[in-house]
């Protein structure tokens, strides 16, 4: 938001937790993509989605907006990395967000909109993500870090500044019209070595706990019926499996260029 009120576009700002105060010069709104949402203008030049995919799509096709230019919406790289998953749930869900990616793509065509789709690899530096700063927590509480052994597959996290400039930046990319851009950071690093990072990070000591794989199933396999946090069987299995993007296109259209991973970030989002 304050990227585009900085290139002197008028906001309009949807959340279901509106702040009850801002400092950036917008309006804010009340809605639940999943229920309604009220209040909206009239009229607007282009729509930005960051929240969850099929409710805006479903959203989108009733839409009471008139004047769309441009719909800017993120995905994620699920979408195409846990297509052969052997987790159903996850197969479900890269099932559900290409669904939701095809559907949103017809209602923009059908009304000549140009749509752009974003599908970001792990975020992180926006807040608390659900994936790195569950394991800053653990570690900064237990001054204990799991390391799994042999994760060797590497990882590209990008942070939030840097996919929040992506979507301004696309606003203006007439190349980026109709196409899906896999976004990810500008650093490739192997698991394990993207844990050791975070260690590095914390403000104590914290132990690396070397653990074998085959002990991380057998625990999961342990607390199967109970909550085992986000940590599934599947998960485990791509540790040794490449999650990147190729950033190329996306610097080519819109000048893409994330930065390098920040541990520090991760940990700060942690220690709140």
């Amino acid at each position: 938001m304050p990227a585009l009120i900085e290139r002197g576009a008028r906001v309009h700002a949807v959340s279901r937790r509106p702040p009850a105060t801002d400092p950036l010069p917008l309006a804010w709104t009340h809605g639940d993509l999943f229920g309604t949402v009220d209040g909206l203008p009239a009229v607007a030049d282009a729509i930005v989605s960051l929240g969850p995919l099929n409710a805006f799509a479903d959203w989108f096709e009733r839409a009471p907006v008139a004047g769309i230019e441009r719909v800017i919406a993120l995905s994620s790289m699920s979408a195409q990395t846990k297509t052969a998953s052997p987790d159903p749930a996850e197969r479900a869900l890269a099932e559900a967000l290409r669904a939701a990616e095809q559907r949103l793509q017809r209602t923009a065509a059908a009304r000549a909109i140009a749509c752009t789709l974003l599908r970001p690899t792990l975020i992180y530096g926006g807040g608390s993500d659900r994936s790195l700063v569950p394991i800053a927590r653990f570690a900064l509480r237990w001054r204990v870090l799991p390391i799994p052994l042999g994760a060797s597959g590497l990882r590209q996290p990008v942070h939030a500044a840097d996919l929040a400039g992506a979507v301004a930046a696309v606003i203006d990319s007439a190349a980026a019209h109709g196409r899906i851009y896999p976004l990810g950071g500008g650093e490739r690093m192997r698991f394990d070595r993207m844990l050791l990072r975070l260690r590095a990070a914390m403000p104590k000591f914290t132990l690396p706990l070397p653990l074998p794989q085959a002990m991380i199933r057998a625990a999961l396999r342990a607390r199967k019926g109970h909550d085992a946090g986000s940590i599934s069987a599947a998960a485990v299995g791509r540790l040794r499996v490449d999650l990147v993007a190729d950033n190329s296109e996306a610097a080519r259209d819109f000048g893409f260029a994330p930065r390098a991973f920040c541990a520090d970030d991760v940990i700060a989002a942690a220690r709140r």
